[in-house]
């Protein structure tokens, strides 16, 4: 283990091919959310934008930094932004790791880069509706849940996004279509972007659903299937 790790607490490497996630091996220690399905479906839909030399690409939630490295191994200039220390400290050790330069700040959604604008804008956010009103603020639930219809983090990116993208700038955005798709592409739209889903797949629900998922059937948000259906929202800005 390298000694930089015994800082940010327990690492556990994943061990998962890397080619079947179109992702490179990282770290991820405890609180800081490992690359599953939605990193997957995310990076994918990265590579489909095809950045190189010269794209300015901006993650927001970049936990363990690994979209934001599968980015910069195209030769783009990426910035990553993550409220967690522990994810600023695993994404830079991921980052020295793999010998890729990428910028991470420390700092709420697009706080940390006000009056920057990017080619690409891309985020796997918290987005499992949650019981409690408030997302949490410490804890390894802080890397998913949010809020009641867990649109917390997405309502705010959708908000937000505009003003960090520059003209003809792409969001890539990933989410549960538990907290509304709909929802997510009405918000997109009257920020005045063009919005659409790009991709999307079923899988079975883990163990956090698993466990709310008569919660969930209760408030209308999920049917008696216990499969989750993941989308892909690209929005371009006009």
């Amino acid at each position: 283990m390298p000694p930089l790790a015994e800082i940010i607490g327990l690492v556990v490497e994943l061990a998962v091919p890397a080619r079947a996630w179109l992702l490179p091996p990282v770290l991820a220690p405890a609180g800081v959310y490992a690359p599953q399905h939605d990193t997957a479906l995310l990076t994918r839909a990265v590579t489909a934008e095809q950045p190189g030399p010269g794209t300015e690409v901006l993650d927001l939630g970049t936990g363990t930094g690994a979209v934001a490295l599968h980015a910069a191994r195209t030769g783009a200039r990426v910035t990553a932004v993550d409220i967690s220390w522990t994810a600023v400290l695993t994404a830079r050790l991921n980052a020295a790791r793999a010998r890729c330069r990428l910028r991470v700040h420390r700092g709420d959604l697009t706080a940390p880069v006000t009056g920057r604008t990017f080619d690409l804008v891309v985020s796997n956010p918290p987005y499992v509706p949650a019981p409690e009103e408030t997302p949490p603020a410490s804890g390894p639930a802080r890397a998913w849940d949010a809020g009641p219809d867990g649109r917390a983090l997405l309502d705010r990116i959708c908000a937000d996004a505009p003003a960090a993208l520059r003209p003809g700038g792409t969001l890539l955005l990933v989410h549960s279509a538990l907290c509304g798709t709909e929802a997510t592409l009405s918000r997109l739209a009257a920020a005045g972007m063009r919005a659409d889903v790009s991709d999307r797949v079923r899988i079975p629900y883990g163990p956090v659903l698993t466990g709310r998922h008569e919660w969930l059937v209760a408030r209308g948000l999920a049917d008696g299937s216990p499969w989750e259906e993941l989308v892909i929202v690209r929005a371009v800005h006009a």
